[in-house]
């Protein structure tokens, strides 16, 4: 909506915990203006985002602002995490999970620093994107956000930097230990492609707060080998051989799946795992997906229930982060810019995510989406602007012709 002229309360209230990493006023203006128009603005890149606000500066400033100018942005991720421990709904607990998952951000410009060429699977073509992975929190509550997060870079980017090369899995480890560093409480999630010995044997080397190995729950591929009875044998031929018998019903709603358990080596894992094979119907030669674990003693539920928050915690958020936040829209050439827009994006899902409302508490002025937030805090900023409007014509004289233009709807 063009003709912004102050800030929504849900950015407003949270200005005073971020003021301090920011030298001066002006910078001040252009972060609380940059997270605004990520929630609002139709078109949100630095320029469309500048073009919301009445009187604003030049949008070369808030270019400047997020490509030049000095401050410090793991300052600003720290903060956020600390402002969302603020609130027992988005508070680390024993209980919470964390999610990893790596996600393709499309791009138009194949000048921007660190983009590249990349099958998207979904998709079914290649794309000109960056290639982020994201570590992502789901609370005891249901609710969820963002951690932190790592932009791949492929070999030959590397060579030109003279920067080692660091593939997926050991980005992927790089995140566990920023977690762990941080004594972040809960257990790892993630898909097949990070289901591998060194990534498994990493996560159990790492312990809570209990002195106990770190726990996780994987995707395992039915091509895997894995050691049973002193034989080694794929995935997929040793669900095979499971009688129909042996395996057990278990329910979700109306849902209905087959499954079997056991503990079992992996080649170069150093400890035992439990695998969980689920078949859609009970006489399935194939089964419908194959989940491991290092938690041998956690029940059926809770091993579904830690993998079943890998899409609340990943996919929920790189769907709205593209659809409401522009999470793909800056067109900077910058790497800082790019990197700096990432957390500017995960700052507002993280301030809007604060304002959501249980779905088990529905109360019917409070939005439950990151979808309906967004549009809660459009309704505020129009709300700003009529009241300003009405000011302006009432106490001030002010011709329409004259509203019109400061509110930048002239042709």
């Amino acid at each position: 909506m063009p003709g912004v002229v102050e800030i929504p309360d849900v950015v407003a209230r949270s200005m005073a915990k971020f003021a301090s990493v920011f030298r001066c006023e002006p910078q001040r203006k252009h972060f609380a203006e940059y997270l605004t128009g990520l929630m609002i603005a139709a078109n949100k890149s630095v320029s469309g985002i500048s073009a919301e606000f009445v009187d604003a500066t030049d949008q070369s400033c808030l270019n400047r602002f997020l490509t030049s100018v000095e401050w410090d942005v793991e300052e600003v991720n720290r903060l956020r995490v600390e402002l969302l421990q603020e609130d027992p709904a988005t508070r680390f607990h024993d209980g919470g999970v964390i999610a990893l998952d790596n996600v393709l951000i499309d791009h138009d410009g194949k000048l921007i620093e660190d983009v590249g060429w990349f099958w998207d699977h979904a998709e079914e073509r290649n794309k000109i994107a960056h290639d982020y992975l994201f570590a992502n929190y789901v609370c005891s509550s249901g609710k969820h956000y963002p951690l932190e997060f790592r932009r791949f870079r492929k070999r030959d980017q590397c060579a030109a930097r003279g920067e080692e090369f660091r593939d997926h899995n050991v980005l992927f480890r790089e995140l566990v230990d920023w977690a762990c560093d941080r004594e972040i409480p809960g257990d790892f999630t993630f898909d097949s492609y990070f289901t591998h010995a060194d990534t498994l044997n990493h996560i159990h080397s790492k312990q809570d707060r209990f002195g106990r190995p770190r726990g996780y729950v994987g995707d395992l591929k039915l091509n895997r080998k894995i050691a049973s009875h002193g034989k080694e044998l794929r995935v997929d031929e040793f669900a095979s051989a499971i009688q129909v018998s042996d395996r057990k019903e278990i329910r979700r709603g109306d849902q209905r799946q087959w499954y079997f358990t056991c503990t079992v080596r992996i080649p170069r894992v150093s400890h035992k795992v439990r695998l969980l094979i689920i078949w859609n119907n009970r006489r399935d030669p194939r089964p419908r997906k194959v989940l491991v674990t290092n938690k041998t003693n956690w029940e059926v539920k809770r091993t579904l229930a830690c993998y079943r928050y890998r899409w609340t915690g990943t996919e929920t958020f790189h769907r709205d982060g593209k659809q409401h936040l522009g999470m793909g829209d800056c067109q900077l050439r910058s790497g800082q810019g790019q990197t700096r827009h990432m957390y500017l994006v995960m700052l507002a899902y993280s301030l809007l995510m604060r304002k959501l409302e249980q779905r088990r508490v529905r109360k019917s002025h409070k939005p439950t989406t990151i979808g309906e937030a967004c549009k809660a805090a459009i309704t505020d900023a129009l709300k700003r602007t009529l009241e300003w409007a009405i000011e302006k014509v009432a106490q001030k004289n002010c011709s329409v012709a004259e509203l019109t233009h400061q509110l930048g709807l002239t042709p």
